[in-house]
């Protein structure tokens, strides 16, 4: 006790006089410092050539809140592909820098609709396709490509500012730019207190005294060299699910697969999806999510869990007249009791990735009209997309049951 009065009795003579700031070489100098300044100093800037140290600071997790049958109520949402920036093959200004342009070049716009949908639960997790960064250049094997997408490393905010805990980043574009691109993004994702998962690393986000482990892969054909088959990738993520239970009360699995456009998963090899995301239920997932065709596939509830096989684009800037702008927002209620799970009723939000009907817009927007609402879950219960899953969802309910 008397060790804290003396320290706070320090910190009020320095806030009058003005004179002092600390440092990591102690008390120096006589510059004006602010209170926020002392109790949290900034992070030093990097060597050169050195990855970036994280600036943010993590918030207290809230306390749980109990429910009458004891359990802890966990609400999870998920949404596909967040691709901002601009597409650095196309010359001139980008059809996202003329949008923000709009925007009052505020580029929080793309979450403006749904920023109350995601600030409202425990955990949103995003794919995150592309990169964050500055001055980088593309290797040789990407120069031909037609879409590398890049954003300045602030934009990372613009996920953490409106609700956006999570992204996954293991997908096709995450390697527009090589290694340098990718520490960039990962450097700009801690900075803004955004955890991250891919390959080779597992996010961790705890709320309510519930630690979520939150995995990621990609199985895109065709495939580089460094990366897995299906039946290698099988394996590995089921002995990465079992390190993850290990210490977290739920863990949820990401795979970047299947073929753009396709409004059903493949099985066929190389693509392996229902295979794989089955066995990771089987292994342990408590939910699978899936992303990269850019377009809505069903759900299968399998044994007890959901596999969500496409969530198609949350915000896409690489097209600004899509053929198909639908999408929706997937949310899961984990209701959790002496360490496991009672009960996950979900539910969907449909979608269209743009505020707009005549162009994208980028401005993620939950349909209102029963025409649009009625064409989503339409698509995910067509016959020929669900006619090879056994466990497909045949009723998707629009408010928690």
């Amino acid at each position: 006790m008397r060790k804290s009065f003396s320290l706070l009795l320090v910190l009020c003579m320095l806030l009058i006089t003005g004179l002092y700031v600390v440092n990591a070489e102690g008390l120096t100098g006589e510059e004006e410092f602010s209170f926020d300044e002392l109790v949290n100093p900034p992070t030093p800037a990097p060597a050169p050539g050195s990855t970036p140290l994280p600036t943010a600071t993590p918030e207290p997790t809230p306390e749980p809140v109990y429910q009458p049958d004891g359990s802890i109520e966990i609400t999870l949402t998920a949404v596909g592909d967040v691709t901002i920036g601009r597409n650095v093959q196309h010359k001139g200004t980008s059809i996202f820098e003329k949008e923000l342009k709009k925007q009052k070049n505020d580029p929080n716009f793309i979450f403006r609709n749904v920023k109350d949908i995601f600030e409202s639960d425990d955990l949103t997790i995003a794919n995150f396709e592309g990169v964050l960064g500055e001055g980088l250049t593309p290797p040789s094997s990407k120069k031909n490509n037609d879409f590398l997408f890049l954003a300045s490393p602030e934009y990372a905010q613009v996920l953490s500012n409106n609700g956006v805990e999570a992204v996954t980043m293991e997908n096709n574009h995450i390697n527009d730019f090589g290694d340098d691109g990718i520490s960039s993004t990962i450097a700009a994702m801690e900075s803004a207190g955004v955890v991250w998962a891919n390959k080779n690393h597992m996010a961790v986000y705890e709320t309510q005294g519930i630690r979520i482990g939150m995995l990621a892969y990609q199985i895109v054909p065709p495939l580089r060299s460094d990366e897995m088959q299906a039946d290698a990738l099988q394996a590995q993520v089921a002995s990465d699910i079992a390190k993850a239970k290990q210490t977290c009360d739920l863990v949820t699995v990401s795979f970047h697969w299947g073929k753009e456009l396709d409004y059903a998963p493949r099985n066929e090899s190389p693509y392996r999806q229902v295979t794989l995301g089955r066995a990771a239920i089987d292994a342990g997932a408590d939910l699978v999510l899936g992303h990269h065709s850019h377009r809505i596939n069903p759900i299968e509830k399998y044994n007890g869990k959901y596999i969500v096989y496409s969530l198609a684009n949350c915000s896409f800037a690489g097209n600004n007249k899509p053929s198909d702008m639908c999408t929706f927002i997937f949310q899961c209620k984990f209701r959790i009791r002496d360490g496991q799970i009672v009960d996950n009723p979900f539910r969907i939000i449909p979608c269209r990735i743009s505020s707009r009907r005549d162009y994208n817009d980028f401005a993620i927007t939950p349909y209102t009209e029963t025409e649009n609402i009625k064409t989503v879950i339409t698509t995910l219960t067509k016959r020929e997309n669900v006619k090879n899953l056994e466990y497909a969802i045949t009723n998707y309910p629009l408010e928690w049951e």
